[in-house]
């Protein structure tokens, strides 16, 4: 492949993402649960079948697996000041991530740092790590929101946990994934959003 090739690859695939961030935000405007089957499908059809799906081995791909869709776990949420901080995380292979705290939202279980990430020119990005991860959840924690990707629900900040989903390191090592850091853990379960394969 060449570079014109690769480049053109990597901008169809996100160009992708953000049109499915953005009919998701228009569905969920009158049902977030279809909203939620149609991220399901069209996410389980991006990684089986995209070239830059960071499924290593698409062919052996058995598909995503997701909790069911929970109403619960949807959360139009306010961020709380709080004091700033800027945390430098490390990713699973090394490479280092700046984050700065934009504030705080409070979620079942307790409460989240919403932060601003300095990558790829930057966007809101709200990870978290609970009681599932490592059991039936990716291991370093799911992302809630990145608005990078375009994967925000839109209007206020609609913290949807039906959504969270595993970062591409949980697929292929060679992924360079910031991980949540100590300020987005929860000691309880969600049981919402993508599970492990």
């Amino acid at each position: 492949m060449t570079y014109g090739a690769a480049v053109l690859s990597l901008l169809d695939w996100r160009r992708q993402v953000s049109e499915l961030y953005a009919d998701v935000r228009r569905i969920a405007t009158d049902d977030p649960a279809d909203a939620h089957r149609v991220w399901r499908d069209r996410r389980n059809d991006l990684y089986a079948n995209h070239p830059e799906s960071p499924v290593p081995d698409r062919a052996a791909f058995p598909g995503l697996s997701f909790f069911p869709y929970d109403p619960a776990w949807r959360i139009e949420a306010e961020v709380r000041p709080a004091p700033d901080q800027r945390l430098v995380v490390e990713s699973g292979t090394g490479e280092r991530f700046t984050l700065g705290r934009l504030g705080v939202v409070d979620v079942p279980g307790g409460s989240l740092d919403v932060h601003w990430i300095e990558v790829y020119g930057g966007g809101v990005f709200l990870p978290v790590h609970d009681a599932t991860s490592g059991v039936s959840t990716y291991g370093g924690g799911r992302y809630v929101l990145d608005t990078v990707k375009g994967a925000d629900l839109g209007g206020s900040l609609i913290v949807d946990f039906n959504f969270a989903y595993a970062p591409s390191c949980a697929f292929d090592p060679r992924w360079s994934c910031p991980l949540a850091p100590p300020g987005n853990r929860l000691p309880v379960p969600v049981e919402a959003g993508e599970k492990l394969l």
